[in-house]
């Protein structure tokens, strides 16, 4: 009887000291990966606002950030967990940049309207006070060409930035969410 009751409190020692060796090396797994994930954290940080700043800044960004989550997947998903979604870049802050991409582009279109409709009556008048010699005429057609070519530039510009912006949106989530990351406890 003696002999069981040691065997029992041996094992129920061994079975303690075995639990406390599981808890440190999973302290000490979870401490490695927010030690990885700090620098993470700090590379970003200027990325988030740049973005902000710039949604042009969304295209450099998002491929470093996808490049990341592949090398980093534990750590991307406790960043994840963190954070309550797609650590740097979610699809908020995606559409929040096309968004604000397409705001500036209106705001762009109505100044450089009113830019070069100011530009046109300054050169209408300038005309009109010199009998409508060719010259005028000629630098009215000028600011024209300028006025169009300039928008021509700036447009495709801005379809080539909102297409990819789009469709960083629409395949955010779906990347994010098919990407298999280990868990994180």
């Amino acid at each position: 009887m003696v002999l069981l009751f040691s065997a029992a409190i041996v094992a129920a020692a061994l079975l303690w000291g075995v639990a406390q060796i599981v808890g440190e090396l999973r302290a000490s797994r979870e401490e490695r990966i927010r030690g990885r994930a700090l620098p993470i954290v700090q590379l970003f940080a200027p990325a988030i606002e740049a973005v902000q700043e710039d949604p042009r800044a969304l295209l450099v960004w998002q491929p470093l950030a996808r490049t990341v989550r592949q090398l980093y997947p534990v750590e991307s998903a406790a960043l994840d967990h963190a954070t309550g979604g797609p650590f740097p870049f979610g699809r908020e802050m995606m559409a929040a940049a096309h968004a604000r991409w397409t705001a500036d582009w209106l705001s762009w279109e109505r100044t450089h309207d009113t830019d070069y409709k100011l530009k046109v009556a300054v050169a209408e008048d300038e005309a009109n006070a010199s009998g409508g010699e060719a010259v005028a005429r000629a630098r009215l057609d000028a600011i024209e060409r300028e006025k169009l070519a300039l928008y021509q530039r700036r447009y495709e510009d801005y379809v080539r930035v909102a297409k990819a912006l789009q469709a960083m949106t629409t395949t955010s989530t779906a990347s994010v969410g098919a990407t298999t990351h280990p868990s994180v406890p």
